[in-house]
């Protein structure tokens, strides 16, 4: 099937990536939001990043344009209904997406794909909800969807050979990096990658390193790009817990489970980069380790 218009239903975190990079591949987009406030933020995002390519010159002003001229953000379900693929990346909450797709599927035309950006939750039990599970299926993209090259493509049961193909050909077309992942929770990257960030944060518990001194060891023994409490940081501290709790009751095994640390900084709000303070403090001109104890 070939694809012109793609929904995005929501334009927060993720979101407004999938919307601008689906965009820029030349495609239609409507971007779905629950409150005005809420879709101007996520429109602004890409207004901003759009602007901030064009002063470094990696896209022409015209072309900047064109990209946020084939965006149209919207409050009303039915503004959907001629799409030809669907993308979710609303609230890691399965209630909430299961709600969600049951209003879609009678609104969206009957051949179009529809597909959820979910990092843990089950994509067999989302597709279930809808009419069309041969036609549902995982595309995971990572944050930031504009600059982070994979793509996990993620086929349930019920997934048939013409939507699996679809994902691998839009990952194509939006330059990424695809792989085939099971539907089993995390898929590939958060499988290995959520038992390391707690792994990590309870080591920290356990005196085993200071966060600064886990960060620049991982950095630089392991090489890896960022430490992993500055990852948990940039990740969300509150979707780390809110993905560990899913693993944990998926796999029943202890490494799932979400460390003291990681609860106490997540009631009282400390959620990492977003919120401005997670294990480093964000309000200065460079992120600064937080006395955890304090």
């Amino acid at each position: 099937m070939e694809i012109s218009k793609v929904g995005v239903l929501g334009c927060g975190l993720m979101g407004h990536g999938i919307a601008q990079i689906c965009a820029g591949a030349g495609w239609d987009v409507v971007v779905r939001e629950v409150s005005e406030d809420k879709l101007d933020a996520g429109l602004g995002k890409i207004e901003k990043q759009l602007g901030r390519a064009v002063e470094k010159g990696k896209v022409e002003q015209g072309d900047a344009e064109a990209v946020r001229g084939r965006i149209r953000g919207t409050l009303d379900y039915g503004d959907l209904a001629e799409c030809d693929l669907v993308i979710e990346a609303i609230v890691e909450d399965l209630d909430a997406k299961l709600e969600m797709w049951r209003e879609v599927d009678g609104i969206v035309k009957d051949d179009a794909f529809f597909a959820t950006n979910t990092s843990s939750l089950s994509v067999a039990e989302q597709a279930a909800a809808t009419g069309r599970p041969e036609r549902f299926l995982g595309l995971h993209f990572f944050n930031p969807a504009q600059v982070m090259p994979l793509l996990e493509v993620v086929r349930a049961e019920a997934t048939d050979e013409e939507a699996a193909t679809l994902g691998f050909e839009v990952g194509e077309k939006l330059g990424k990096t695809t792989v085939a992942a099971g539907d089993n929770r995390g898929f590939i990257v958060n499988r290995l990658l959520v038992p390391y960030m707690l792994d990590a944060i309870r080591a920290v518990e356990q005196g085993v390193g200071s966060v600064e001194d886990i960060d620049t060891g991982m950095k630089a023994g392991a090489s890896h790009p960022m430490g992993p409490l500055t990852l948990a940081d940039f990740v969300g501290l509150d979707t780390l817990h809110s993905i560990a709790g899913v693993m944990l009751d998926s796999y029943g095994e202890e490494r799932f489970a979400p460390p003291a640390t990681l609860r106490k900084l997540v009631e009282r709000g400390d959620f990492g980069r977003k919120s401005g303070r997670g294990f480093y403090d964000y309000s200065g001109e460079k992120p600064s380790p937080v006395e955890l104890d304090a």
